[in-house]
């Protein structure tokens, strides 16, 4: 039987929290059990702040002392803090309800905020405080983590189509030979697709709502039935807690923006690992070196390997996110009649989720970092390839009418080593204007690639 293990680094199962724990260490307070606690905390709090100026009879408007009391508790959350709930919630097997019941431990000695204990969690159920705080927690990891570093990413990106728009390259369609275009246009394309995607990340609203066990508000509206609790409920979410309102829920807030927020990081991270893929390619073209780093070893064997392994990394973290990302969304929306418990555990790993996203941006960050363009290889490429200006040729002859311009050049290349020559003996036979066959002549498949640099210097 093997022997227990003290939990460290490497001893962790998931290399999140071991091998790549440091490069996630920003997304542990948002999106840890820590974390849950923390937003559950603050949305009790809030909740209960919020009754107080509501106008009850038997709960009147905290002083500004206590009022600061309690929000002092969110800010200044502790591990020591979240253990002692996770210790009442060995007693009340409700993770919840821990929560209430630290909250109502810490009004001993302070008579107004214990006088009106029993308001604590008032007509809520456990899914007003859980959906309100999961998204909080998302809203938090989105943007003080990952668009930053999506950011970092794309910014890298725009710097290196800036600076390479005008380097010509050789261009692969289904792997073959094609029409040249240029290092930065290539890389422009990725950026142009990334900020339509990191838009689509930014826009998404996360929704929540507090309506009590089914969605009706029925103990509100029994207990104080005069109280618009509709628009109370709504004022706390958007003005207190910075998320936006929905009106029609079950007993959870149906999850729909979450499944959004995951699909739009799946399209984000699908665009990536195309790009990894791509430039993974490129450097074993030799388009693209490596900067070395003293001391790494890229093979135990064959000492000459500099691998793309960032790239690699990239790529494989993607997919792992991408697989659980899409197992949220297409699982989160998803609840028998009222609610079913499903969710709750499966929610529980969002922060994997985008933490192999993060790391899978962090990679690529590091890998974007160490490439240098090789011009003399990008250079030897195009020259080995005067077959890709068949297509220009061809074009030109259509231009003035002359038979057959496609076919003619099919003959001539498809399939065959075309040198520089004899693409100039071709030209020389054709009947077009000699200012035009002269602008053919001085056609290489280097200046091929049309607006190419035009389109990568404008790229934002």
């Amino acid at each position: 039987m093997t022997a227990a293990m003290n939990l460290t680094a490497l001893s962790a199962l998931s290399p999140l929290d071991g091998r790549y724990a440091g490069k996630v260490a920003a997304l542990r307070p948002l999106l840890s059990e820590f974390g849950l606690m923390h937003r559950r905390v603050q949305v009790e709090i809030e909740w209960f702040i919020a009754l107080s100026d509501a106008g009850l009879t038997e709960f009147k408007p905290l002083s500004e002392a206590a009022r600061g009391l309690l929000r002092g508790l969110v800010l200044r959350f502790s591990e020591a803090d979240a253990q002692a709930i996770k210790d009442i919630e060995r007693t009340t097997n409700h993770d919840v309800k821990a929560v209430e019941y630290w909250l109502k431990g810490r009004f001993a000695g302070h008579a107004e905020l214990k006088a009106a204990d029993e308001f604590v969690h008032f007509a809520c159920t456990s899914e007003d405080i859980n959906n309100t705080s999961h998204g909080l927690m998302l809203q938090a990891a989105r943007t003080d983590v990952l668009l930053p570093a999506l950011d970092t990413v794309i910014a890298r990106l725009r710097n290196m189509a800036h600076e390479f728009a005008a380097v010509p390259m050789l261009s692969r369609t289904h792997g073959q030979t094609a029409s040249p275009t240029t290092v930065g246009k290539e890389i422009a394309n990725v950026v142009a697709r990334l900020g339509h995607a990191r838009q689509r990340i930014a826009s998404v609203k996360l929704l929540a709502k507090m309506n009590g066990a089914v969605g009706n508000y029925n103990a509100h509206m029994v207990a104080y039935p005069h109280i618009d609790w509709e628009a109370f409920a709504r004022g706390v979410v958007e003005k207190q807690l910075g998320l936006a309102f929905n009106e029609y829920t079950i007993q959870i807030e149906p999850h729909d923006c979450m499944a959004e927020l995951f699909d739009a990081v799946t399209r984000t991270n699908t665009i990536l690992i195309d790009w990894s893929r791509d430039v993974w390619g490129y450097v074993s073209l030799g388009y693209f070196k490596q900067r070395l780093k003293e001391g790494e070893i890229g093979s135990s064997t064959m000492p000459h390997k500099v691998n793309p392994i960032d790239f690699e990394n990239a790529e494989g973290n993607f997919g792992l996110a991408n697989a659980l990302l899409t197992h949220l969304a297409q699982k989160l929306p998803v609840s028998r009649w009222q609610r079913d418990l499903t969710d709750s555990t499966v929610l529980r790993n969002m922060g994997v989720a985008l933490g192999y996203a993060l790391l899978g941006y962090d990679s690529l960050a590091r890998g974007l970092g160490k490439l240098e363009v090789n011009p003399e290889a990008l250079a030897a490429d195009l020259d080995n390839a005067w077959e890709v200006l068949a297509e220009p040729i061809q074009t030109v002859m259509r231009r003035y009418k002359l038979a057959n311009p496609y076919e003619r050049l099919k003959e001539l290349t498809r399939g065959k080593v075309i040198t520089r020559e004899a693409i100039h003996a071709f030209i020389g036979t054709l009947e077009i204007p000699p200012a035009e066959r002269e602008r053919l002549l001085l056609l290489t498949p280097g200046s091929y690639t049309g607006a190419a640099a035009a389109l990568a210097r404008r790229v934002t």
